[in-house]
């Protein structure tokens, strides 16, 4: 799915942004869903983020199914499947529409700050390490990486019970892609810290995606 988006601020930057308006391809991870890092406060106990069986409360996240934006960008959240609500990073790779990007857009959440790489598969065969770093999860955490706070909840739930003034805190992070190559997939780190709830490609100013 593509989508056309553009922030117009004032001036000269709204009018050239108004002519070429940003481009994004939301990226289908429903078949790559496998761990369930959400929970409603009737079932706190389903949610397991962490090995202490924290999770983000579904009452302040956005609805599943629904298309958000963060910080410019558009973003898909899955329907819950039967193997979970993220992505959780195990060497996943998932395809992506064939194209040209200039940025890799990730809404995420890391059990701890989390520094690994993603690979970038090109339709040439070639594929490219690209850092993927993502902030800590938990309450008053601070984007050490660059990363932007998606969603900062206003409570966290533990396995028996919803705790009040203690945040769970997800980020909106980018990669570049720096080759000028059609991208095909992505690559995924063996790392279980990392937590992966949607991603969105911008699509390259010289090329677009499909």
């Amino acid at each position: 799915m593509s989508i056309l988006y553009a922030t117009v601020p004032g001036g000269v930057q709204a009018a050239a942004r108004a002519r070429h308006p940003l481009a994004f391809t939301v990226v289908d991870i429903e078949a790559q869903l496998d761990s369930r890092a959400i929970s409603p406060a009737s079932q706190t106990g389903a949610g397991r983020f962490n090995v202490w069986g924290n999770s983000f409360p579904a009452e302040h996240l956005p609805e599943p199914g629904s298309t958000v934006e963060v910080d410019g960008v558009p973003f898909a959240f899955a329907p819950p499947g039967a193997d979970g609500d993220n992505l959780r990073c195990a060497g996943q790779f998932v395809p992506v529409p064939a194209g040209r990007y200039d940025w890799i857009h990730l809404l995420a959440a890391a059990e701890r700050r989390a520094e690994d790489h993603v690979a970038v598969h090109f339709a040439d065969g070639s594929v490219d390490f690209e850092p993927l770093r993502i902030s800590d999860f938990w309450s008053g955490a601070h984007p050490v990486f660059g990363d932007v706070p998606a969603f900062s909840t206003p409570v966290m739930h533990y396995p028996h019970h919803v705790q009040a003034k203690v945040s769970a805190l997800m980020w909106a992070q980018r990669v570049p892609v720096t080759r000028r190559t059609p991208m095909v997939g992505l690559g995924f780190p063996r790392n279980l810290a990392v937590h992966v709830f949607a991603v969105s490609l911008q699509v390259s100013s010289t090329g677009g995606g499909s």
